[in-house]
């Protein structure tokens, strides 16, 4: 989206979110133009915000990177690591995905780190060994705070719509199969982090009809939402469902 549409849509979700409960955690991944002018309309009512993309380096000469700490300066409590778009599209790697944990934990940012299989792997049958060298890349041996949250968005990349108006879905994954691997993730990270509970989140194309059908399942936390957060009807309809099941 760009400015003015991510503007209208953030001053349209702060005049709604009276509305929420109190058992509702949200939070905003603007453009980075929109980010901080979204982000004070977002933040005043409660609402996080966070970059969809962090430099692991505080600063020097790169040019056209911004950084974790000038994310957290400006604001954000959240950012996105290793969206499955900056993985197939960047070619970003799993070390580059722990450089930006590791960044982002240390300005005190809540990474929301994004794991997930491609239509190649899974019809490899490779899927649990490629979500668990993601997960193992990013949380090895890693310093956690106390009171940062472990929250990990389970993105099965070929389930995933290929946008907004694009008129081209990714295959439909059920929930049942959502729900085994988010039982999977949980097993991987507590082996790695004993000490750490991690919300894992469903980021398959979810939209408001689809809402309640991943989040009855025990071992899904919550959901990452793509093209459907682009337009406010859908977006509070996801609200909606979701708080309905708290």
């Amino acid at each position: 989206m760009d400015f003015d549409e991510s503007n209208i849509l953030a001053n349209g979700l702060a005049g709604e979110a009276k509305k929420f409960g109190h058992e509702i955690k949200m939070a905003i991944f603007p453009s980075t133009l929109s980010l901080y002018t979204a982000g004070q309309v977002l933040r005043d009512v409660g609402v996080g915000v966070g970059p969809q993309n962090v430099f692991w380096v505080d600063k020097g000469g790169y040019t056209g990177e911004i950084s974790a700490s000038m994310y957290k300066t400006a604001g954000c409590d959240y950012a996105l690591v290793g969206h499955s778009e900056r993985r197939q599209q960047f070619h970003e790697t799993n070390h580059e995905v722990r450089q930006k944990m590791d960044a982002c934990l240390s300005v005190g940012l809540t990474p929301v780190l994004c794991v997930g299989e491609t239509l190649k792997e899974r019809e490899a049958g490779t899927t649990a060994e490629v979500v668990e060298i993601q997960l193992r890349s990013a949380l090895d041996n890693i310093s956690w705070p106390k009171n940062v949250a472990l929250i990990i968005a389970y993105e099965p990349v070929w389930a995933i719509s290929k946008g907004a108006g694009a008129g081209e879905e990714g295959r439909h994954c059920d929930d049942i199969e959502a729900e085994k691997m988010h039982r999977l993730i949980k097993k991987i990270v507590k082996n790695l982090l004993p000490n750490m509970e991690p919300a894992v989140l469903f980021g398959g194309s979810v939209r408001p009809n689809t809402t309640a059908y991943y989040l009855n399942q025990p071992s899904i936390d919550g959901v990452l939402v793509g093209a459907a957060s682009t337009k406010l009807d859908s977006w509070l309809e996801i609200v909606k469902n979701a708080g309905a099941l708290v």
